[in-house]
């Protein structure tokens, strides 16, 4: 025992006033030790179980003893990666292990580095004799040699000065028994966690020195003396200086509404530099830096002092409203939210860069935005552009207010952008303003590492819907060959579950059974909606070309639009375009515009502002325009082979028994076959009918899914069929065509009656059938399940075409009404959820990437193996 073990061992006990050790909730925390120093308990007391990771624990895990020391390489491997894992997922760790050698030390401060948290020792400092003592209770370690204590306390010595040299950010060291016994750990929220502070805010770009723009804007955005009456704050994302004229007058604003609580504030890349010119480093004085130092010499070194200490304090970044918002200067990638490095701070401040420099001789910055999958949206200045605009969830507030352009500002969580014009050119710029502004529309469509493998997609309707990898593949293959421009296609509408099996005689689908069925779920009123003999479409419908290109990235020329670019799409439920000649779509859209426009629905469905676009779940007739290849190859060679087989078998078996022939029951089955074949064949003319360019063609819209300004998927049944109604009774091209409907109260059984009646009516006269709808769109059980969004209940002589000429002899329906509905039905609650996911995201202004994760999951379900009769 070492003289100075001797002293602590010495010095007086009894109880100590318990000390603090500050801890940040996301760090690598090192306990540091001998063996018996007391890490084990001391982890166990102050930590979860699952936040601690012990190498002793980590030893048994790869031998089965935890104290085989020959084991030790392999468990600190899987220490070192079990920490990785939890460091990446953004949850503080703890080392439990002995940490007294410098080497192991490095390897967990690297570790720290590459997750971009902070590394913290926190020293157990315990005599020698305690550890002995301690080691000696244990049955597993009662032999250890005295020796290994001794060198444990050794190294321990020598690390202890060296600790922050090493990395650590903070070192805690607890000396003696009764320091460990009081210790007390506070764990602290990182500086820049503000994800409690849920705004409203307005985020305000780089303003570089031009203090009369700056009080014009936050006049226009309502503050008074520097603090908002509805107590919104303002966030400002750096480079307050340099360029302008009165960077002091900025800084003066500025740092008065931070300390009033009026703002928040993080540092810019000038706000760097200007700080250490203010500490008295050498700086070049270029870039704007030499008018901001000459404005300030009228100052006084007080308002220096104050202006340097401000600057001192400015944090990274911040994540604000709960997680959904980051702000900082320069733009910052998912995987640095949150973090607290030198790296991410650089990030911050400066962005990245290629490594290459352009004509002007200026850095050409990396394209983070472009690659952005985030959930939170980023909020940053740092790179001049003509106009702030949406690039998957990020967007740049720099519009140049320095260099002539305006200064911008976005409300949140509103996302509206407000902006001034700048009163003159203050400062010239190197390099002139880009012609277009990155992003521009809502971020590039699905890349390939979006889709690949198996998916879980979130969706707030219906929690986590998976997606199979094979399924991927086949939607991949759909998606990349046959669909339209994915650009515009936001949506794929779900398939629709078939009504119960019914009993009754004759019947495979009666809608009794979608009666009960919605009156068993709590569903009081239900539509029935007229089935058209067509095919499901969702139409894209766009004021114009500009919009479009505009709000679904398309393609432009300078000014705008390119010449004969497309206003919308018309498509069918797996993606692919309705019509092959695009100026066809284009009449579509068109004589579907022109109906709307009439009807005043842009104006009405806009929220505050006209509309820009509509999406529309339709029906397009006649089915033939789309099945045309499957009636030849399967509906009309069923028919054409039993047209002319059939009869001739019938006048054979009718001859044979004029002459005396018993032909027993044979000749009666095959009338009824022939019987059957005929109405086949009539069932499923009903649905093919010549046309000739649009003449013929019919568009049915039944529900208006969304527009650009918000969704419309919980809007009624009702009113939707009203907005519906109008946009037929606008048209004068003969496009649009209504689809009737019947509303019914599943308590009333004469109600019930009259809905059967409706569909008994429509189906005797060759109609194809109805789907029957909760008037409430979007509903839940007594259990707060969700509710089928529609089922089809479909007609006697249209399950024909789907089952075959004979299914209603009673013995195959009785076959058939032992059909299988539950994965259907499944299918159906999967792929409207995700609908519902993807129009929301769209209408919320999400990246067209988060939207086209839904919308692929839709399609890739599509691929899972079910009846298709069904």
């Amino acid at each position: 025992m070492t003289e100075h073990d001797d002293r602590r061992t010495d010095a007086p006990s009894g109880p100590r006033e318990p000390r603090r050790l500050p801890v940040t909730d996301l760090s690598l925390v090192v306990l540091v030790g001998a063996t018996g120093s007391g890490k084990s308990s001391f982890a166990r007391r102050h930590f979860k179980p699952t936040e601690v990771i012990s190498s002793d624990f980590c030893r048994g895990l790869v031998a089965d003893d935890e104290n085989d020391q020959s084991a030790s390489r392999d468990a600190f491997d899987v220490l070192h990666y079990i920490a990785g894992k939890r460091l990446e997922a953004g949850r503080l760790t703890v080392v439990d292990a002995t940490n007294v050698q410098s080497e192991s030390r490095k390897q967990l401060v690297q570790l720290a580095r590459q997750y971009d948290v902070l590394p913290i020792a926190i020293v157990l400092d315990v005599p020698e004799q305690v550890c002995a003592e301690r080691n000696a209770q244990r049955a597993d370690r009662a032999g250890m040699p005295r020796r290994v204590i001794q060198r444990h306390q050794r190294e321990l010595r020598r690390s202890l000065r060296h600790l922050e040299r090493e990395g650590f950010r903070k070192v805690h060291v607890l000396r003696g028994v009764d320091e460990v016994d009081a210790a007390e750990i506070s764990l602290e929220k990182r500086f820049n966690d503000l994800s409690h502070l849920t705004g409203p805010f307005d985020i305000i770009g780089d303003i570089h020195g031009c203090r009369s723009e700056l009080d014009t804007l936050l006049g226009k955005l309502g503050y008074v003396d520097g603090s908002h009456p509805e107590g919104r704050t303002a966030v400002f994302v750096g480079d307050l200086v340099d360029r302008g004229p009165d960077s002091p007058g900025v800084l003066r604003r500025v740092m008065s509404m931070v300390e009033s609580g009026d703002a928040l504030c993080v540092p810019g890349n000038h706000e760097n530099k200007f700080g250490r010119y203010l500490k008295g480093r050498k700086v070049q004085h270029t870039h704007g830096l030499a008018e901001t130092v000459a404005q300030l010499e009228e100052e006084s070194e007080e308002f220096r002092a104050r202006v340097r200490e401000f600057i001192d304090g400015l944090v990274s970044h911040y994540v604000l409203d709960g997680g959904k918002l980051v702000v900082c200067h320069a733009g910052l990638p998912e995987k640095y939210h949150g973090r607290t490095s030198g790296r991410v701070r650089s990030h911050a401040l400066y962005g990245d860069t290629t490594g290459e420099t352009d004509e002007f001789g200026l850095p050409v910055r990396y394209p983070w935005a472009e690659e952005y999958r985030g959930r939170a949206a980023v909020v940053y200045g740092h790179t001049p552009v003509p106009s702030a605009s949406w690039l998957n969830n990020t967007i740049c507030l720099d519009t140049g207010a320095v260099f002539g352009g305006r200064l911008t500002a976005l409300r949140w969580p509103e996302r509206e952008l407000v902006d001034v014009p700048a009163e003159k050119v203050w400062y010239e710029p190197v390099k002139p303003l880009a012609t277009e502004a990155p992003g521009g529309h809502q971020g590039r469509p699905l890349d390939l590492a979006d889709v690949q493998g198996r998916r879980i997609v979130e969706t707030r309707h219906m929690g986590r819907v998976s997606v199979r990898e094979e399924n991927a593949a086949a939607a991949l293959e759909v998606m990349s060959r046959f669909a339209v421009d994915p650009r515009l296609l936001p949506y794929l509408p779900p398939t629709m579950a078939p009504t119960a099996t019914s009993g009754r005689e004759g019947y495979l689908e009666h809608p009794a059974e979608a009666f009960a069925q919605y009156a068993s779920d709590g569903v009081e009123r239900v539509v029935c909606e007229e089935k058209h003999m067509g095919s499901r479409a969702v139409v894209l419908l766009c004021r114009d070309a500009e919009v479009a290109a505009q709000s679904f990235g398309l393609d432009t020329a300078p000014g705008g639009a390119k010449e004969g670019a497309p206003t919308g799409a018309v498509y069918t439920r797996t993606g692919r375009p309705f019509f092959d000649d695009p100026a066809v779509t284009e009449e579509v859209l068109a004589r579907l515009r022109a109906a709307v426009t009439e009807a005043g629905l842009w104006d009405e469905l806009g929220a505050g502002e006209s509309a820009g676009w509509l999406l529309l779940d339709a029906e397009l007739l006649p089915w033939s325009l789309k099945a045309s290849g499957l009636l030849r190859s399967q509906y009309a060679a069923v028919g054409a082979a039993s047209g002319a087989a059939l009869p001739g078998a019938v006048a054979a078996l009718e001859a044979a028994k004029a002459r005396g022939v018993d032909t027993g029951e044979l000749l009666d089955r095959q009338r009824g076959r022939a019987t059957d074949a005929a109405a086949f064949t009539e069932a499923y003319r009903r649905y093919c009918w010549t046309t000739d360019g649009l003449d013929g063609v019919r568009l049915a819209p039944f529900q208006i899914l969304a527009t650009s300004s918000r969704s419309l998927t919980a809007l009624p049944h009702d009113e939707q069929l009203a907005l519906i109604d109008r946009m037929v009774e606008h048209d004068s091209s003969g496009l649009l065509h209504t689809t009737r409907r019947l509303y019914v109260d599943t308590g009333d059984e004469a109600s019930v009656q009259a809905g059967i009646d409706w569909w008994l009516e429509m189906t005797g006269r060759g109609g194809e059938g109805m789907v029957v709808k909760p008037v409430q769109a979007v509903v839940r059980d007594g259990g707060g399940r969700l509710v089928q969004p529609g089922i089809k209940c479909r007609g006697r002589e249209y399950l024909r075409i789907i089952y075959g000429p004979e299914y209603t002899r009673p013995d195959n329906l009785q076959r058939l009404r032992s059909r299988f509905l539950g994965h259907k039905r499944s299918l159906a609650l999967r792929e409207f959820a995700l609908g519902l996911e993807a129009v929301d995201r769209l209408a919320e202004g999400e990246p067209l990437w988060r939207v086209h994760e839904a919308v692929f999951a839709v399609l890739a379900l599509e691929s899972e193996p079910v009846d298709p009769r069904l």
